[in-house]
């Protein structure tokens, strides 16, 4: 049976990193800080006995200040719980504990977080830090693309995550290239060179191997490369046959490296029509053609935006990942009362950084024109 894992929504993955920096950044002076995982379909009542048995054993803890500390979250944990009726369909995960930064002060916080994935964990923990590596799991993108661009003399391997490209490995052949002489001495070149190359196709197949064989979140392969030589590899690399399969775009380029990989993954667009990136790059070339050659129907700016939503004439809301979270909940919250779509901008690309650069991280669609 195929478990199809949900991916979260721009919002839900900010909110939630936002959270795991968060957690991740506090540091208990002692083991005071209290994570609990409740997985998705389990007993809240089964926890709350589990919380009150810890609560006695708590009890028994040398250093009063961590004691009463242990004491006062297992306490407030527990009140918390007390408001469900029932679990949340996903799970529960709650963080509490003193965050003071001065000893002999008490600062007591309280996260709760209702995940939009199924939370499979559970989790009762004291310690120094907040056990945050289940959340961090939601946040990695549940779909990733294999990318290979290659010629004779070089291939790049890499990988598009995400709205993320990164290069895992990049290789040359030390095949030679053409050469003027005639007759045997070409001949005799010319199977040299093939043998060479082939070694180097099988080299590169051993690589993806390494690779992607392994990868379960692995849902294509993208090659790119001259005429013939990608068809060459395909042919001739030994790529094993799980791989092989995996192969859902051929693209014809003339960049082998880095900028080759970029090139890849742009030509590959209806390939992975709902891929990050390529839903990334769709909206924004829709904003920036807008704004060119349409601009009563796009703005941005904060105070503008605002207006446009206030007037609910916002089609789609762009927010990059840059933006005041104080802010950003504010239009949220406004493109939620008129129905419009909320894309969160990343800065990880050139994409991202332009759109930054000139609107200062807000910027909008509109449905009709209000200026």
């Amino acid at each position: 049976m195929t478990v199809q894992v949900q991916e979260l929504t721009d919002r839900q993955r900010q909110e939630l990193e936002e959270l795991v920096n968060l957690l991740g950044s506090i540091k208990g002076r002692h083991t005071e800080l209290v994570t609990v995982m409740i997985p998705a379909g389990f007993n809240l009542s089964i926890i709350t006995r589990q919380l009150e048995t810890e609560k006695s054993m708590a009890a028994n803890i040398k250093s009063k200040q961590t004691r009463t500390t242990v004491l006062d979250a297992l306490e407030r944990i527990i009140r918390e719980l007390k408001n469900y009726k029932h679990p949340p369909k996903n799970g529960l995960a709650i963080f509490c504990g003193n965050v003071s930064e001065k000893e002999g002060v008490q600062d007591l916080k309280i996260w709760i977080y209702e995940p939009a994935r199924s939370l499979n964990v559970r989790l009762y923990r004291c310690d120094q830090i907040f056990i945050i590596d289940a959340l961090k799991e939601m946040l990695e993108v549940s779909e990733v693309y294999g990318l290979l661009v290659i010629d004779r003399q070089e291939a790049t391997i890499g990988l598009l995550e995400g709205k993320q490209i990164k290069v895992i490995t990049n290789l040359t052949s030390g095949v030679p290239g053409k050469i003027k002489a005639g007759g045997q001495s070409a001949a005799r070149f010319s199977r040299v060179t093939e043998g060479l190359a082939k070694n180097f196709f099988r080299r590169v197949a051993e690589e993806m191997k390494k690779a992607f064989f392994d990868m379960p979140r692995l849902k294509g392969i993208l090659i790119g490369g001259p005429v013939p030589t990608k068809e060459d590899f395909l042919e001739e690399g030994e790529l094993v046959t799980k791989l092989k399969e995996k192969v859902i775009a051929l693209k014809d380029l003339g960049y082998t490296d880095e900028h080759g990989l970029e090139l890849l993954v742009e030509d590959s667009q209806k390939d992975i029509a709902e891929q990050e990136l390529i839903k990334e790059k769709l909206i924004l070339e829709k904003f920036f053609n807008t704004l060119g050659k349409h601009r009563e129907k796009a703005t941005y700016g904060f105070e503008k935006v605002k207006t446009a939503l206030e007037r609910g004439a916002v089609e789609i809301l762009l927010i990059s990942k840059k933006f005041p979270r104080e802010q950003v909940e504010e239009l949220e919250e406004a493109a939620e009362r008129i129905g419009a779509t909320v894309v969160i901008i990343s800065t990880e690309n050139q994409d991202g950084e332009q759109f930054y650069n000139l609107t200062k991280g807000v910027g909008a669609i509109l449905r009709f024109q209000i200026e």
